[in-house]
C-alpha cells in the first residue's frame, strides 16, 4: 500500500472517529438535559403536592364553621378542588401508587366526601353532627400530613437531594453522597406512609365510603354454600359444557366469593365465576375470537332474551347495547311493577358468527336483586317535567330505580330528551323529592348506544 494512500486512510479514520465522539457527545448532551428536565418536573411536582395539601388542610378547616348551605357548598367545593390538585400532583411523582396508598387514599376519601357535602349543602342542608366529627378528624389528619410534607420539602431543598433518585435507590444497601441524602429522604417517606394517621370510618354515599367494603350480596342471603364440585355441574350445566373438560382454577373471596373454573371449549378458553353460596353464576367469559357477523344486531339482541328466560331470568327488559369484534353485549335491567331497576344489571353477550353465547356477567345483579317494595312516587309525572330544562324535548317518561355512587338505590322518574342538535340525554328526578338526581348523555352510533 502506497504511503499517500495510507495517510488519507489514517485521516479518514481519525476524522470519522471525531464525528462519532462529537455525536456520543451531543447525545450525552441531550440526555443530561433530559435528565434535568425531568428532575424539574419531580421538583414542581413535589412543590404542588405540598402546597395542595397545606390548601387542603386550610379548606378544611375554614368548613368547620362554616353555618350556612351557601357557605359550606363553598369551602367544599374548595375542598375538593384542592383534593384534586394534591392528587394529580402525587400521580407525578416518580414512586409507585402502592408506596403511598395511605397518603394516596386519604387525598381521594377527603374529596369525595367534600363533594358529597357540597352536593347535600345545594340542597339547602348543613352539616350534621356527624358530619362535623368527620370534617374535624380529617382536618387533623390534613394538618399533620401537611406539617409532614412541609418538613420533607425543607429536607429536600437543604440537602439538594434528587427526588428522581429516591426511586432507584435502595433502602437497604449502603449509600455515599448525594445517594446517601436521597436514601435518607426516601426513608423518610416511608415513615410518614407506615405511620400515617387512623382516619374516621366515613358512612356517606359515595364510591369510597366505608360501608361498601362490608356489603355482602343481597341475592345469596340465606342460601347454603356450596362445595367446589357441585358449582362445577352448575357451570357445566349452564352453557351445556361436559363435567369432564372443566378444571378448577382457585377461589376468591371478597364481598362476592366465588369458585372459578376453566374448559378448553367452543374454540377458545371459557372461564366460569361461581358464587360459593347457593351456586350462582357471576360471570361467564369465552376467549374464541369472533371473526364475521352474520347474524343481524336484532335478531342476537332475541338469542340473549332467550337465554335469559331459559335460565330463569324473568322481568328483564333490554336497555342498552353494543357491538364490538363481532360480538354484541346487550344490558338487561329487571323490572317490577314497570319501574325499571336499572340496579339488577346483567350483561350478555352473543357472538355475530353462530349466535352462542360467548359473555355472561351478572355481579350487579347477584349484588342488589332482592324483592322490592316499589314506593309510591310523592312528586307526579308532571311536576317532575318541571325539572327538566326548557331547552330539551322530553320524548319518553318512565320510572327507574338508579344506582348512587354510594351502592344504594333512588327511585326517579326518567325522561328520555333530545336537544336542538338531535343530541339525547336521559334526565332522572327523584321522585320523592324532586330533585334533578343525574344527567346522561347517550353516545349513539352504528355500534349501539352507551351513556356517560
Amino acid at each position: 500500500m502506497k504511503k499517500k494512500t495510507i495517510v488519507l486512510l489514517t485521516s479518514y479514520i481519525l476524522t470519522g472517529f471525531v464525528v462519532l465522539g462529537g455525536v456520543a457527545y451531543s447525545y450525552h448532551l441531550k440526555a443530561e438535559e433530559y435528565k434535568l428536565q425531568l428532575e424539574n418536573n419531580y421538583q414542581h411536582a413535589f412543590s404542588e403536592l405540598v402546597s395542595g395539601v397545606s390548601d387542603l388542610d386550610t379548606a378544611l378547616q375554614k368548613s368547620l364553621y362554616a353555618t350556612t348551605p351557601g357557605m359550606l357548598s363553598s369551602v367544599c367545593t374548595e375542598v375538593y378542588g384542592k383534593a384534586l390538585s394534591a392528587q394529580y400532583a402525587l400521580g407525578e411523582m416518580p414512586f409507585s401508587t402502592y408506596e403511598f396508598q395511605n397518603t394516596s387514599s386519604f387525598i381521594t376519601k377527603v374529596g369525595d366526601y367534600a363533594y358529597m357535602l357540597s352536593k347535600k349543602a345545594s340542597t339547602g342542608a348543613v352539616n350534621s353532627e356527624e358530619d362535623h366529627k368527620n370534617l374535624a378528624k380529617l382536618s387533623e389528619t390534613a394538618t399533620i400530613l401537611a406539617d409532614n410534607l412541609n418538613q420533607l420539602m425543607a429536607d429536600v431543598n437543604t440537602t439538594g437531594v434528587s427526588i428522581g433518585k429516591m426511586e432507584a435507590v435502595s433502602s437497604t444497601a449502603a449509600k455515599i453522597g448525594s445517594d446517601a441524602a436521597s436514601n435518607v429522604i426516601k426513608d423518610s417517606f416511608s415513615v410518614m406512609e407506615v405511620e400515617f394517621p387512623e382516619t374516621p370510618a366515613l358512612i356517606y354515599d359515595g364510591p369510597f365510603s366505608s360501608h361498601i367494603a362490608g356489603m355482602t350480596p343481597k341475592l345469596t342471603e340465606g342460601l347454603n354454600e356450596i362445595t367446589s364440585d357441585e358449582a362445577l355441574k352448575k357451570a357445566a350445566a349452564f352453557l351445556g359444557t361436559k363435567n369432564s373438560s372443566i378444571k378448577l382454577n382457585g377461589e376468591r373471596g371478597g364481598n362476592l366469593p366465588v369458585y372459578m373454573f376453566y374448559a378448553n371449549d367452543d374454540g377458545g378458553t371459557i372461564s366460569f365465576e361461581v358464587t360459593k353460596k347457593g351456586g350462582l353464576i357471576a360471570d361467564v367469559f369465552n376467549s374464541r375470537l369472533v371473526k364475521s357477523s352474520m347474524i343481524a344486531p336484532k335478531d342476537a339482541v332475541k338469542l340473549a332474551m332467550r337465554f335469559l328466560q331459559s335460565k330463569g331470568y324473568k322481568d328483564m327488559k333490554q336497555s342498552y347495547q353494543i357491538v364490538d369484534g363481532n360480538t354484541l353485549t346487550v344490558n338487561f335491567a329487571y323490572t317490577k311493577n314497570n319501574v325499571v331497576c336499572y340496579t339488577d344489571l346483567i350483561k350478555v353477550s352473543v357472538a355475530l358468527d353462530n349466535g352462542k353465547i360467548v359473555g355472561f356477567e351478572s355481579q350487579g345483579y347477584i349484588m342488589n336483586h332482592y324483592d322490592r317494595e316499589i314506593p309510591a312516587a310523592k312528586i307526579d309525572e308532571n311536576k317532575a317535567k318541571a325539572k327538566v330544562s326548557p331547552l330539551l324535548a322530553i320524548l319518553s317518561h318512565e320510572m327507574a330505580i338508579i344506582p348512587t355512587s354510594g351502592k344504594g338505590e333512588v327511585f326517579c322518574h326518567e325522561f328520555k330528551c333530545e336537544n336542538d342538535s338531535g343530541s339525547h340525554y336521559i334526565v332522572y328526578v327523584n321522585a320523592q323529592t324532586g330533585a334533578e338526581e343525574k344527567i346522561l348523555i347517550l353516545l349513539e352510533s352504528e355500534s349501539g348506544t352507551l351513556t356517560i
